[in-house]
């Protein structure tokens, strides 16, 4: 397993490097450089649109091709793109509308890698293996995101566009070394390739329609990252608001880290004990009540506390779907249906951050916090409704021809 895992993490190692911290800088030059924070927000709005829309036709493009392959090329165009805005910066020539260009490239791209890296597990590993490789990746995943976080907030008063820029060339180059030299077990059908894109693009919401109770179930479960999207808003807005000092928010947020990682690193055991739906209700019923728990005792300490255990739960919840979906999904639909479950959680997230805006504007985000957790505890409880009715149970049956 070693040999093939050390230069698959690699890759993600230097791709959440490369991507969390040039991402971090793209939006903080423009600021500087526009003097426009509308530029900025409309860029975002851009971005997330565009993802929106394309997520099912890139979602296709992976349940079609090697998914190696587009790891590799996800990382070359991120290094091309690094490369050209370095030369850019380097002549005096990096605009604020080639910053944006950038972001919108290094923004689509870490959609496609996120969607084909989990196609990519489960076609590569064992059975045996899916539980240990997904919490290698969050232990991953949450040191580049502490790592990033915290070094980019201190290297934005330290470098310029250019070095940033150099960094991201150097990071995402690596990034496709490692994943070139990963071994790749390929078991997604060549075939699939002669089935016209047309057919397949349209074939997606046919596979939903045919088990809509298994895919709710997982639907519902992919509501805590539009919950932590949320609190990651909500909180800076409530702690401005009431003069509580930015240094809580950094606490916060690493102490969320520490919990998934802590998560990450016994989550194979875990699994091992527990089954992965009764995980996913056990995940989605304690980061409920610690929600309600939240907005009773809106002190920082206890935020800080609390959000330790969020993350621990939210990362268990997520590493249990991500392994179910393993076990159970076709290896020629998993792009497709992770592409499905991408779109209901984005429009999940755009009402949550409208729901902010509107609490904001009324002086009433004190309530943000009850509310997302009267969400996720209506979540779950129709969650346990669709498991005790069996609807977490997936029919193999239903797979089409075109299933490797």
């Amino acid at each position: 397993m070693y040999n093939k895992t050390l230069p698959y993490l690699g890759g993600r190692f230097f791709d959440g490097i490369s991507s969390g911290m040039f991402m971090m800088a793209l939006p903080w030059i423009l600021i500087t450089e526009s003097g426009s924070g509308s530029f900025v927000a409309l860029i975002t709005l851009i971005c997330t649109l565009s993802s929106f829309l394309l997520t099912p036709i890139l979602s296709t493009l992976i349940d079609r091709h090697s998914r190696k392959a587009i790891l590799v090329w996800v990382q070359v165009i991120q290094t091309t793109t690094a490369l050209l805005v370095m030369i850019a910066a380097l002549n005096q020539l990096a605009s604020p509308w080639l910053l944006a260009a950038a972001q919108w490239i290094f923004w689509i791209t870490n959609d496609v890698a996120w969607s084909a890296n989990n196609a990519f597990t489960q076609e590569n590993y064992s059975r045996e293996e899916y539980a240990r490789i997904t919490g290698h990746q969050e232990v991953v995943m949450q040191l580049t995101m502490l790592g990033a976080g915290g070094a980019g907030i201190v290297l934005l008063e330290l470098w310029s566009m250019s070095e940033f820029a150099l960094f991201a060339v150097v990071a995402s180059g690596l990034s496709a070394l490692c994943y070139t030299l990963t071994p790749y077990h390929r078991k997604l059908s060549r075939a699939s390739a002669s089935i016209p894109f047309s057919q397949q693009l349209k074939e997606t919401g046919h596979l939903f329609r045919l088990q809509p109770h298994f895919y709710l179930f997982l639907a519902l479960s992919c509501l805590s990252y539009p919950m932590l999207t949320y609190l990651a808003k909500l909180v800076p807005i409530y702690f401005a608001e009431r003069g509580i000092s930015g240094m809580w928010f950094a606490s916060w947020n690493v102490s969320y880290g520490i919990g998934a990682l802590i998560c990450g690193l016994i989550v194979a055991k875990l699994l091992r004990t527990v089954v992965f739906e009764r995980a996913m209700l056990i995940s989605m019923m304690a980061m409920s009540l610690l929600l309600i728990a939240m907005s009773l005792y809106l002190s920082p300490q206890i935020m800080v506390v609390l959000v330790v255990i969020i993350g621990f739960f939210n990362s268990f919840n997520r590493i249990a779907r991500i392994t179910k979906m393993n076990h159970e999904i076709a290896i020629a639909q998993r792009g497709r249906i992770d592409g499905g479950l991408k779109l209901f959680s984005t429009l999940a997230q755009s009402a949550s951050y409208v729901l902010i805006a509107l609490l904001s504007h009324y002086d009433l985000t004190v309530y943000g916090f009850l509310s997302i957790a009267l969400v996720m505890l209506l979540s779950t409880l129709v969650m346990i409704q669709l498991y005790r009715r069996g609807a977490h149970q997936t029919n193999l049956s239903t797979a089409t021809p075109q299933a490797a």
